[in-house]
């Protein structure tokens, strides 16, 4: 009679097993990709995109540090923003020389 107790066991155990393989691909799983892509697009952002904070500023990206970027809003309006604070890149444009003003 002792020896169905290590199968009984297991058979209780199967649901939780179950349970977590579910939790780990429906939710666990595409937050892992989701963060890893937010970590990709912070990384590739560059002067002369557009981007949106996740405050709800959109604006155009006119200096990249390692962890804000100066983010033009309006005319000669510009504001420092935390690079991981972006919600997207709305428009991903050709990287703008440090001296655009010169003439080629």
């Amino acid at each position: 009679m002792g020896g169905g107790g290590a199968s009984e066991f297991l058979i209780q155990l199967f649901p939780f097993i179950a349970l977590f393989a579910i939790m780990y691909f429906l939710v666990l799983r595409p937050q892992q990709r989701r963060v890893k892509e937010h970590r990709e697009m912070v990384t590739n952002v560059r002067r002369g995109d557009v981007v949106v904070t996740a405050g709800g500023l959109v604006g155009k990206v006119t200096k990249v540090d390692d962890a804000e970027i100066t983010v033009e809003i309006a005319d000669n309006v510009r504001v420092r923003v935390v690079k991981s604070t972006l919600a997207e890149v709305r428009s991903k444009s050709e990287p703008v020389p440090a001296n655009a003003n010169s003439p080629s």
